[in-house]
């Protein structure tokens, strides 16, 4: 067996793929890809090989996604079902509906706050400016920050307002809710 490193994006794109519980990154690049085991290796099957890495090109990139799909894919996958905390699956959840509409996520975010706190921001000092406790973090694959000291039921709310902003039906949204 051999290592590749993918970046995040591509990573969470193939895990978005995954059909049952269990489904390696192998296996599920040997379903989108049509390649069998013991087939013979064409480059141009898999793309040009550069540097010792093979790239894969067009297959995955070109498929257009469906935003009610990949969530559901990703409710689904095993690094969803590897995260024990609430705060994990909130930051994976986030995550991946940025991935899904950058301006639409950045929309439903920018006017989204407490009382006295924001919630989202582009940076660090912005949210620890508005509450020294609010323990922000980084959402990866973003620029984007947000403050992880609230209850899991805020987080759910600020999941539900969002993917209600990218349009997402009643019941997907109160799926992925009730993970959180």
């Amino acid at each position: 067996m051999k290592t590749i490193e993918v970046d995040e994006e591509l990573y969470r794109y193939i895990a978005s793929h995954t059909q049952h519980i269990g489904e390696s990154a192998s296996d599920i690049l040997r379903r989108m890809l049509n390649f069998k085991a013991g087939q013979p290796v064409q480059a141009k099957e898999l793309g040009s090989e550069q540097s010792g890495e093979i790239q894969l090109i067009n297959k995955i990139s070109d498929e257009p996604q469906n935003p009610v799909r990949v969530v559901r894919e990703l409710l689904l996958s095993d690094a969803y079902a590897e995260k024990s905390k609430a705060i994990d699956r909130f930051m994976l959840i986030l995550s991946t509906l940025y991935s899904l509409d950058a301006n639409i996520f950045a929309n439903a975010t920018d006017s989204m706050h407490g009382r006295t706190r924001i919630y989202f921001a582009g940076d660090e000092q912005t949210l620890l400016a508005a509450g020294k406790q609010s323990k922000p973090k980084h959402i990866p694959g973003t620029p984007y920050w947000v403050i992880t000291n609230t209850n899991t039921n805020r987080k759910r709310s600020m999941v539900e307002a969002i993917m209600q902003e990218m349009k997402f039906p009643a019941n997907e949204i109160e799926k992925v809710c009730n993970t959180i």
